[in-house]
């Protein structure tokens, strides 16, 4: 059962309104025009790592004429691609329990417990979200130099979790809120410690949080392309993002076998940000209506 209130809109009876009409049909073509102008260099990129360079040349936009999977067979078969691949899962794996677990702790201390520096280590975090990692790269090498971390993915991996808490903590920090203080006595009641709470009832009432923290996390951490570049020296231990840039330097004038690299270094965080999209939304969802 629906009301029509205006002309291309529409009351139904749960209490949404629907957009139809002229209003609806636009609104479509909008979003079908922003969605092809999001995925056409995606596009472009993965069809001409099936073409050649003479194709390329003759003609830019057009269709692999033939096709040619050599490039990307090429690239599967050798063993540069598959080192960079699990440097970056290793990395980007380990960023996200790092910021996860720590980021989780913090939020819960912030959320649950009154201190006196309660809301100036919020607002520390908040301001976190201020300073890129651009800004701190020269002091950021520093300090992992004389740490001894240089050159190695644990020197990548610390500093990554450092810049995914202040996201990690704005998020997570309104769904613990969210939980009824009363839960928390109950449980206390029935003989659970502060940790077991936590282990038991927070985190699995906090999920979608986590999950939504963890991609953005894991997402971030994969096209990182600054702090590899700064720190890491050894080619066995380079990212994708950074073997795509060492790649396209080597075969500049290859150009087909570059886009076929840059393409496959790609479609692992397309697939997985793919999957979880709609977590991403929920989460964040959460986090505005806690």
């Amino acid at each position: 059962m629906s009301t029509a209130v205006a002309s291309g809109t529409t009351a139904r009876g749960d209490g949404r309104w629907v957009v139809t009409g002229r209003g609806s049909l636009a609104a479509y073509l909008v979003a079908f025009a922003l969605v092809g102008l999001c995925l056409a260099p995606a596009v472009y990129i993965i069809l001409g790592g099936f073409r050649t360079n003479s194709q390329i040349i003759r003609s830019p936009a057009g269709l692999p004429e033939p096709w040619e999977v050599g490039n990307y067979t090429g690239l599967l078969t050798g063993e540069v691609f598959w080192q960079q691949l699990i440097n970056s899962v290793i990395a980007a794996v380990g960023t996200t329990v790092g910021a996860v677990v720590l980021g989780l702790m913090a939020s819960f201390v912030i959320a649950r417990y009154p201190f006196k520096a309660k809301h100036l280590m919020y607002s520390l975090f908040t301001a976190g979200l201020m300073f890129p990692v651009t800004v701190a790269i020269t002091p950021l090498y520093i300090m992992v130099r004389d740490l001894g971390l240089t050159n190695t993915l644990a020197g990548i991996i610390l500093p990554q979790i450092a810049f995914a808490m202040p996201t990690t903590v704005i998020i997570l920090v309104p769904f613990l809120r969210a939980i009824p203080k009363e839960l928390e006595e109950a449980a206390l009641i029935d003989g659970a410690s502060r940790l077991g709470f936590f282990v038991r009832m927070v985190v699995p009432l906090s999920l979608p949080g986590v999950i939504t923290v963890g991609i953005l996390a894991f997402v971030a951490s994969w096209n990182s392309y600054l702090l590899p570049l700064f720190l890491l020296s050894d080619n066995d231990l380079y990212t994708l993002p950074l073997g795509v840039q060492a790649f396209a330097s080597q075969y500049s004038v290859d150009t087909a076998r570059v886009l076929a690299f840059v393409s496959l270094s790609m479609i692992p965080a397309l697939i997985f940000f793919s999957i979880f999209e709609r977590r991403i939304v929920s989460g964040l969802t959460g986090a505005v209506k806690g």
